[in-house]
């Protein structure tokens, strides 16, 4: 079954890149696999997904024991500055930076290991109250500042949209984060890239990758629903 499903989400990564005039490769697909079993993750793996995407530190920090080493781990929760002396080594990429503070700690950490940790900034587009994330007027100060430190590099923006049925309701919420992607990349910051944006879950992942996403993010589209009994 989670082949299948793979098989029906890569088909439709496929069709959102020719839609949009894009090539396939301009797309990871970052498996979100919180609260699932190992064996789930080994079976994806096997199928070829080699970057998978976790909410909660310790469930990345435990799986990441268990499964093989060329696995890239996202850190796409919300990430509390005490929680990243754990994580800072085994972060592929850290999705979730929404303040100075964080990033300031995750440079802290970072100096002890000697390692440039990538990170990108998670903006609260739609200013949902529920959700993390800087606000959009914000974001462009933020990343001025978070570029000073040494240890850091930022590489882009994530952001999660709003639940919705239809997914054209994100259009707009994808089409704006763009658009202050592609503005702070023409202010030419030192150690800013803009070259990703993390963007799209299960969805409306499709809208997003013609929207310009390079990352999506999906869970339930592999996976099937999630078991938040698990602590």
């Amino acid at each position: 079954m989670l082949a299948e499903n793979l098989k029906q989400v890569e088909e439709n990564i496929e069709k959102a890149c020719i839609k949009a005039g894009r090539k396939r490769e301009e797309v990871t697909l970052v498996a979100v696999s919180k609260t699932k079993p190992v064996s789930m993750l080994s079976e994806i793996y096997h199928c070829g997904i080699r970057n998978f995407g976790e909410n909660k530190v310790q469930e990345l920090c435990e799986k990441k024991e268990e499964l093989p080493s060329d696995i890239r781990w996202h850190m796409i929760g919300h990430l509390q500055r005490n929680k990243v002396k754990y994580v800072i080594r085994d972060a592929f990429l850290i999705h979730s930076v929404d303040s100075y503070r964080l990033a300031e700690e995750i440079n802290i950490q970072a100096k002890k290991i000697n390692r440039i940790v990538p990170v990108l900034i998670e903006v609260n587009i739609a200013g949902e109250m529920s959700k993390f994330g800087v606000s959009a007027d914000e974001t462009l100060q933020l990343a001025e500042e978070i570029a000073k430190l040494d240890n850091i590099k930022i590489e882009g923006l994530m952001t999660i949209a709003p639940y919705v049925e239809d997914p054209e309701e994100n259009r707009p919420y994808f089409q704006k984060i763009r658009k202050l992607s592609v503005d702070i990349a023409k202010e030419n910051i030192d150690n800013v890239s803009m070259s990703v944006l993390s963007m799209g879950m299960t969805g409306d992942y499709m809208t997003a990758i013609e929207e310009g996403a390079t990352i999506v993010r999906v869970g339930t589209g592999i996976f099937g629903a999630r078991n938040y009994t698990i602590s």
